[in-house]
């Protein structure tokens, strides 16, 4: 997957490096051409300069054929710009806008994009919003339970909470919704943007991810 990181300060960087030691392109913008000093020796990625709501610099990036994009610089207006254009001009389902004022997390959320708070979170929480792949929270020594995280997909959205539980094998810890946390009730109804917490068994993982994409199919609505 081809990741567009807007931002090269200390989590940019970090984010760029670790995206590339687990096999993706990366292509990283900033203001200043003296940020990409930040990057790792040997970064192979692309590095553009100009600012991240830019267009043209955009382009220059990749974003046409980006997965995902990371808004990590040091202003919440440039970042939610950035994020915003990638969502409604460029589609990019998985964006992550880096925030400093935790209080705009619930606006940032109706509006479909994923916040990082800069004092809660870092870089690898970062990695669990872009790759489907790093979103396990927490798993048990003998690894029989994980915590996953899991944001709602389209298909899924319309499906009661209750019935993610039918079979046995997951429980729902709780719900996050519009960057509110809640404990989960079985006749809520998932919409776009909730967030779930789930524990299941160490190898059902790929069964849950299974059942959230087919809900749309095999659940009642």
């Amino acid at each position: 997957m081809h990741v567009v990181v807007v931002g090269c300060g200390r989590v940019g960087s970090g984010l760029a490096g670790a995206l590339e030691a687990t096999g993706h392109t990366v292509a990283v913008i900033d203001r200043q051409e003296r940020a990409f000093r930040r990057l790792q020796e040997g970064f192979g990625g692309k590095t553009v300069v100009g600012v991240g709501f830019d267009r043209d610099r955009l382009t220059d990036a990749g974003i046409e054929e980006a997965g995902a994009l990371a808004a990590v610089t040091n202003g919440d207006n440039s970042n939610i710009l950035v994020a915003r254009i990638a969502r409604e001009t460029y589609g990019i389902e998985r964006v992550v806008a880096r925030i400093y004022d935790p209080r705009r997390a619930a606006i940032y959320e109706r509006l479909g994009i994923a916040t990082i708070a800069t004092v809660k979170w870092a870089t690898e929480r970062v990695l669990r919003r872009i790759l489907d792949d790093a979103a396990v929270e927490w798993i048990d020594p003998s690894a029989r339970v994980v915590l996953v995280e899991r944001a709602v997909p389209g298909s899924s959205v319309g499906t009661k909470l209750g019935e993610l539980e039918a079979e046995g094998s997951v429980r729902v810890v709780a719900l996050a919704r519009l960057g509110v946390g809640q404990l989960p009730k079985p006749d809520i109804v998932l919409q776009e943007g909730d967030v779930l917490y789930l524990a299941v068994g160490g190898d059902e993982v790929e069964a849950l991810d299974a059942r959230l994409a087919g809900a749309a199919a095999g659940g009642s609505h």
